[in-house]
């Protein structure tokens, strides 16, 4: 029976590190439903800065962005990959675009 305890015991020790990088989700503001996931972190801080300018620039990033970043679903599970100021590198951990890796901003994280 002390074994039983310490195997189940050293089980979970193990598993927890594995179930913590997962419990994330996408969060969509403003009325959205949807997140952009952006390809790649250059990709994300490319659009940001065009629409920061406004103007043509602002309109051009707008739609180079709804052609490059894919939009999911609010609440689609994920598992951060790697994080800094200003987003994370993520991975879809379930659903339809399951396996599906890229870069999200940090607000669009809970």
């Amino acid at each position: 029976m002390k074994k039983a305890k310490l195997a189940i015991t050293a089980l979970l020790i193990l598993a927890l590190p594995l179930l913590a990088g997962c419990g994330h989700k996408l969060v969509a503001h403003n009325g959205e439903s949807t997140v952009a996931v952006y390809p790649d972190k250059a990709s994300f801080d490319k659009f940001a800065a065009m629409k920061s300018q406004g103007g043509a620039s602002g309109m051009i990033g707008g739609l180079g962005e709804s052609l490059l970043a894919k939009k999911l679903g609010a609440d689609t599970p994920v598992k951060v990959l790697s994080s800094d100021d200003q987003g994370a590198q993520i991975e879809v951990t379930d659903g339809p675009s399951k396996g599906m890796q890229g870069y999200v901003a940090k607000d669009n994280l809970d």
